[in-house]
């Protein structure tokens, strides 16, 4: 009976935290700001900002540039081609309009169309803009039309790098060249900033860097889960060397928008299983801000500190891209703190090893399906010993059965004296009916951590299992699953026995199973698997564990 009543606010336990968990995600704690906003750059469409205040997007009386050696055959568009990645370029600004994830299906029901992790077409917007700001106006902006000597780029076999060159002159003698750097087997760009002042006087420049985009959702998402779309900022705590990790949602930015002066650090726009970051050098001081964008939905900017570049001179400025997945084996070594993207909320120190264990199964296996069966097998054989107690413990319940029936009709409805009398017999029996909590108390943190893991895991996306079941990051489409986990469930159920409990218990324990069952249709069927084959174990346990419970009591029994 203790046990069933364990069951039961273990059970009202993962739905709240469920719904805590969608609370934070939707009304996230406020964080302090220990750097009080300075004047918050033109949003995205207007100015280009400087290194500390808001100017002009252009001189008046600058000309328009030659004409560009790519013109409108192509849009205007360079189209870039690697192993990983598709890219559109516009001329105009030199803007990375769009960016396909190749190794990423859009859905399941596309498996040919890459995702876009940037885009600009149906309605989306999602663009990547840079440029060199300067004190009395900047020297070329997201607007600056360029040129390039070719509209389309292809990494070539045997190349490690491929660089896209845009050229803009100014006729006042100084000339920029942008630079982006794809890498084989990289999703790290490295956006380059070449300045050559040919010009008769100084200049000074600083670069920007900065992501747009209106809220939207790439991509298949899983059905009833509020995925997390917003920005993430890499902080540097105030008068301290060290760094924190905040996110703020998209939504939150109009009451939560800032900017931060610091060194190092990065900005990103992180999405479900994918993120935007920039990374610009992390010994340099610079700028970062997040705020709405005018007509353009949100934006996140990084500026550059200011250098003079004297006439004659030269400089360069670069600032690392990383545009793709969340992958574990990689977020690390992206950028100090990228790891923190990949977020698997207050269990990730159970999500983390759960996830490593998976990988090497599937490693072991090549299918994520068969994985999740051994990681059961595997948290099952850990929690042998408490789940022999937890079965010893139901036999033992089952033994003294008809002794809590007859206490029962003793005492009626007095429950207090009926209570007092079942703790005495527990005492004298030498019995602990809670027992068997223990193995229910380990396995729900597993249970929710892999909910986490199946969640956030890129790896994991769109994985198939078997036969109907080909994602297991979405609920069983057919609902084969959660029944077959109902079914063993009632199975088990019934092997517990239900004698000591009232007739209510018994009607409410009857029902759980149809409960859950209609719970976990709505759950991802990588998660109902590992249940399932949990309780399947569990059943196999448990009759074993009964024989031999039986075994022990008649060898005790012949020896008297």
């Amino acid at each position: 009976m203790e046990n069933r009543r364990f069951i039961l606010l273990a059970l009202i336990g993962v739905v709240l935290f469920f719904l805590y968990q969608a609370w934070q995600k939707d009304y996230p704690p406020a964080q302090a700001h220990h750097n009080p906003p300075a004047a918050m750059p033109t949003p995205p469409g207007n100015d280009v900002p400087a290194a500390a205040a808001d100017v002009p997007v252009a001189p008046a009386s600058a000309p328009a540039p030659a004409a560009p050696a790519v013109d409108t055959a192509t849009g205007g568009r360079i189209v870039v081609d690697t192993d990983l990645l598709r890219a559109e370029i516009a001329l105009d600004g030199g803007e990375l309009r769009r960016l396909e994830l190749k190794a990423y299906a859009v859905s399941k029901d596309q498996p040919k169309t890459p995702m876009a992790l940037l885009d600009d077409r149906n309605g989306r917007y999602f663009v990547l803009q840079s440029g060199i700001a300067g004190t009395q106006a900047p020297l070329v902006t997201h607007r600056t039309r360029f040129v390039a000597a070719q509209a389309e780029y292809r990494l070539a076999d045997g190349s490690d790098t491929l660089d896209v060159v845009l050229d803009y002159r100014d006729p006042s003698g100084y000339a920029v060249r942008k630079i982006y750097r794809f890498a084989r087997g990289d999703y790290r760009v490295e956006l380059i900033h070449e300045i050559d002042n040919a010009s008769a006087a100084e200049l000074t420049a600083s670069p920007y860097v900065r992501l747009v985009r209106t809220l939207y959702k790439s991509g298949d998402e899983p059905p009833f889960v509020a995925t997390f779309t917003g920005v993430g900022f890499y902080e540097q705590k105030e008068g301290t060397t060290a760094y924190r990790f905040k996110k703020t949602k998209l939504e939150k930015l109009a009451e939560q928008a800032y900017e931060v002066r610091q060194t190092g650090g990065w900005i990103a726009m992180l999405q479900h299983y994918f993120v935007a970051a920039i990374i610009p050098p992390q010994d340099a001081p610079a700028t970062y801000a997040a705020k709405p964008a005018s007509g353009q939905g949100y934006m996140t900017q990084y500026v550059g500190a200011p250098q003079t570049i004297a006439a004659g001179a030269r400089t360069r400025f670069a600032t690392t891209l990383f545009l793709g997945p969340k992958l574990q084996d990689r977020v690390a070594d992206v950028a100090p703190g990228f790891d923190l993207t990949l977020d698997y909320g207050i269990l990730t120190p159970i999500s983390e090893p759960l996830f490593w264990l998976l990988d090497k199964f599937h490693r072991l296996t090549g299918n994520w399906g068969v994985a999740i069966i051994l990681l059961t097998l595997l948290v099952k054989a850990a929690m042998y010993k408490l789940s022999e107690a937890q079965y010893r413990s139901m036999a033992k319940m089952k033994k003294f059965a008809p002794k809590i029936q007859d206490l029962r009709e003793r005492y009626g409805d007095d429950r207090e004296r009926m209570q007092k009398a079942m703790m005495e017999l527990y005492k004298k029996e030498g019995f602990n009916p809670l027992a068997g909590c223990w193995p229910l108390l380990v396995q729900f943190p597993v249970f929710i951590a892999l909910y986490w893991v199946l969640l956030e895991s890129v790896e994991l996306r769109q994985a198939p299992f078997a036969l109907w079941l080909n994602d297991l990051t979405a609920p069983d489409p057919y609902y084969v699953l959660p029944v077959l986990f109902g079914v063993s469930m009632y199975i088990q159920q019934k092997l517990s026995g239900q004698q000591a409990m009232d007739p209510m218990q018994q009607r409410i324990m009857n029902i759980m199973p149809i409960m859950l069952t209609a719970f976990f249709a709505f759950f991802q069927s990588g998660l109902v698997l590992y249940w399932f084959v949990s309780n399947l174990i569990g059943i196999a346990q448990q009759w074993y564990i009964t024989r031999k419970i039986e075994r022990e009591e008649a060898a005790r029994a012949a020896k008297r």
